[in-house]
């Protein structure tokens, strides 16, 4: 009988620590709830900065991997820049705060508009064809030919691929990689 005892507490134990490796994240995976908080916090983030008078929520893009935040986009102003990261950090559940904001410089025509999202288009469609990186996991943002690219990848090798695909884009100016290795 005791020896029955024990097997089934083996065999019990064995099932829950299998069961607990299926649940907990990797470095470069999320489990499900770390999932849902990233989720939330991104949301509280955006919410935050469209309730803040000095930042314009709809020119920064907020992504987040496992409580680490990254602030993504061009804005018109260094303090605005500063004042997204001190909203970010102020947010219940951040980590930490990676600030990715450009300033926007000189105005745009719409010329420049459309050949900046052509610019952008190219790079997604480049970076979706390639083996070697997850297109969904990479924000673009171009302005004037300058490229943002940001998000969080698997590994350096996908990191450098994206930098390498959008350097080759016809009208890229310049390519700023704050891609990040989860």
């Amino acid at each position: 009988m005791n020896k029955m005892f024990s097997v089934r507490n083996v065999t019990l134990a064995t099932v829950v620590l299998c069961m607990a490796a299926a649940c907990s994240s990797t470095r470069t995976q999320k489990s499900a709830g770390e999932t849902v908080d990233d989720a939330v916090i991104a949301t509280k983030v955006k919410a935050e900065l469209i309730d803040n008078e000095m930042t314009k929520a709809r020119d920064i893009d907020v992504e987040v991997f496992k409580g680490r935040v990254q602030l993504n986009g061009f804005v018109d102003s260094s303090a605005e820049s500063t004042e997204a990261a001190r909203v970010a950090r102020n947010v219940n559940g951040v980590a930490g705060v990676d600030n990715n904001l450009k300033l926007k410089g000189p105005g745009r025509d719409a010329g420049d508009v459309a050949d900046d999202g052509a610019i952008s288009a190219a790079i997604k469609a480049a970076l979706a064809s390639d083996e070697r990186t997850k297109a969904h996991q990479i924000d673009i943002n171009t302005r004037n030919g300058v490229v943002l690219l940001a998000g969080f990848v698997d590994t350096a090798a996908a990191r450098g691929a994206a930098f390498n695909i959008a350097t080759g884009v016809k009208g890229v100016v310049k390519v700023d990689n704050q891609i990040a290795v989860k």
